[in-house]
């Protein structure tokens, strides 16, 4: 393949790196003679891109996940880049040339196209039943005892994941982190990536749950990845020892007879950061390459933002603080937030990156701080304050709407924090939410949010304040009404002893439509 790649074909993707800047909605686009790469600007401590790779022929079968879309047949496997064919990664298989003479707004439309049409078929896997599991037969989960150092042993490792601060606060609670009274009962310091915790606990008292694995249909796989990941970003170690206890999982998972009875395809994988930390490149030391592992395409991975390309990368919501234990605690909280009095039109919690390329954030903040403005409060996320639930909740709960650009990746665990205040946030990104959670957030985002374009942003083109201030009482009431009531409840995970009735939480929906989707795949 690499033999296949013409010096005019690399000139032409030299070309097309040009048009980073001009991309919509800020995103890079980058094509090359086979893959079209639509790239993001991160910090993550090295100023790289990271970029989403997808085949840009429209006659190719798209190697993905065992269903079809629009004719196109999706398998399993990786669809490598430039630098990983470079690197020798012999993994993907032979595209053909791509037309340099094709449009770039059209191949860019096309890898939007695509998108969506995955979104779709994730769609087709959510559960009808609006209640909490009935647990038919067949229908059962089980939890791999794993050694304890693919979960338990990283958790004693907390104190050193950071040299800044002591970790163990967030892990205690059994990923809820400490306690905050002060905002009421349920509520916790609770930190991002807090997933793995959070959902292993729960699945292990889940009432689905059979302890003989051949009453299963779904395989849950405790290892806590996102914690494997986080306890070498800070360190100086080889790439080798980076990727060392997934390679291990790997050989464990491989002697299991369940495992090899459908190629991992029944399996199910929690992992509590971003799809990016698990997909190393060439380019940039950062992460481990745990999902692109061949071993790793067939199971399903929940994520608190999933790789577009990848169909079984499902996005699940961010932990937020508000952990309820009953439906009289979410319906407290709805009736607290609903009535709250909305002093800010528009609020910001958050800090400048001026060393972005957009600048978008720096433009929201002397936006939201001019005195001719007025309506916009904005709290330095450079201090303390934004580690606080407290300033968090308080700025939120008195806020109409909550900008929301994105930061070291395109989503915001701000994002859910919002939505749980009733405040209607503002995104500027398709990535941060719309391409992301087809489990938890409607296909309709007019519904619960507003979405102004990053590039109008960028380019000064609109007022924010302007634009919002626009959009009429009526309008925001009916949104917050929608948010609060229809999708609160399935946003937040509840108390790991939580028994909800009327209500169904961000687990239980996640939990239901796995048991689906796998329900689907067997029959």
């Amino acid at each position: 393949m690499v033999m296949s790649l013409s010096f005019l074909g690399r000139i032409s993707a030299l070309i097309f790196l040009l048009f980073l800047i001009y991309m919509w909605s800020s995103l890079s686009t980058i094509i090359t003679v086979n893959t079209i790469h639509v790239c993001c600007s991160t910090r993550k401590f090295s100023n790289s891109f990271y970029c989403l790779s997808s085949p840009t022929h429209t006659n190719t079968s798209f190697e993905i996940s065992n269903y079809s879309i629009n004719n196109n047949t999706i398998s399993t496997s990786i669809i490598t880049t430039i630098e990983n064919i470079d690197d020798g990664n012999n993994a993907s298989q032979e595209l053909g040339t791509f037309p340099i003479t094709t449009p770039y707004d059209e191949e860019v439309a096309y890898a939007v196209k695509i998108i969506e049409e995955q979104l779709k078929v994730q769609r087709s896997w959510r559960s009808e039943n609006k209640n909490n599991a009935t647990c038919d037969d067949g229908q059962g989960i089980y939890v791999y005892d794993l050694p304890s150092r693919f979960n338990k042993d990283l958790i004693g490792q907390c104190n050193e994941m950071f040299p800044w601060q002591d970790f163990c606060r967030y892990t205690s609670n059994e990923g809820f982190g400490e306690p905050r009274s002060k905002l009421g009962k349920g509520w916790y310091n609770t930190h991002q990536y807090s997933l793995e915790q959070i959902f292993h606990s729960r699945v292990l008292k889940h009432p689905c749950r059979v302890y003989n694995e051949n009453d299963a249909k779904l395989f849950y796989v405790p290892f806590y990845g996102g914690l494997d990941v986080l306890r070498w970003h800070f360190k100086n170690v080889s790439n080798d020892v980076k990727d060392s206890l997934g390679l291990e999982l790997v050989k464990w998972l491989e002697k299991q007879v369940t495992w090899k009875r459908n190629l991992g395809k029944d399996h199910v994988f929690v992992l509590g950061k971003i799809s990016w930390d698990f997909r190393r490149t060439s380019d940039s030391p950062w992460g481990t390459r745990l999902l692109k592992l061949d071993e790793f395409q067939n199971p399903i991975k929940l994520l608190i933002e999933r790789q577009p390309w990848h169909l079984n990368d499902i996005g699940v919501p961010h932990p937020t603080f508000f952990h309820p234990k009953s439906d009289n605690d979410i319906i407290d909280w709805q009736l607290k937030i609903i009535r709250s009095n909305r002093k800010n039109l528009v609020s910001f919690a958050g800090a400048a990156r001026d060393d972005a390329d957009d600048h978008i954030r720096s433009i929201l903040i002397n936006q939201c701080s001019s005195k001719s403005e007025g309506k916009c409060k904005f709290l330095n996320c450079s201090s303390v304050k934004c580690s606080e639930p407290e300033s968090i909740m308080e700025l939120f709960v008195e806020s109409e709407f909550c900008l929301q650009p994105p930061g070291d990746s395109p989503t915001r665990k701000s994002v859910f924090d919002s939505l749980i205040s009733g405040c209607i946030p503002v995104l500027f990104d398709p990535f941060t939410a719309y391409y992301q959670y087809a489990w938890h957030l409607p296909e309709d985002s007019d519904k619960y949010s507003v979405f102004l374009d990053k590039k109008e942003v960028r380019e000064m083109n609109v007022s924010v304040m302007e634009r919002l201030g626009n959009i009429s009482l009526r309008d925001r009431e009916n949104m917050r009404r929608y948010i609060v009531y229809e999708l609160l409840p399935g946003l937040v995970y509840g108390d790991h002893n939580a028994e909800f009735d009327k209500f169904q939480d961000a687990f239980a929906i996640t939990m239901n439509n796995l048991i689906k989707r796998v329900s689907r795949f067997k029959d």
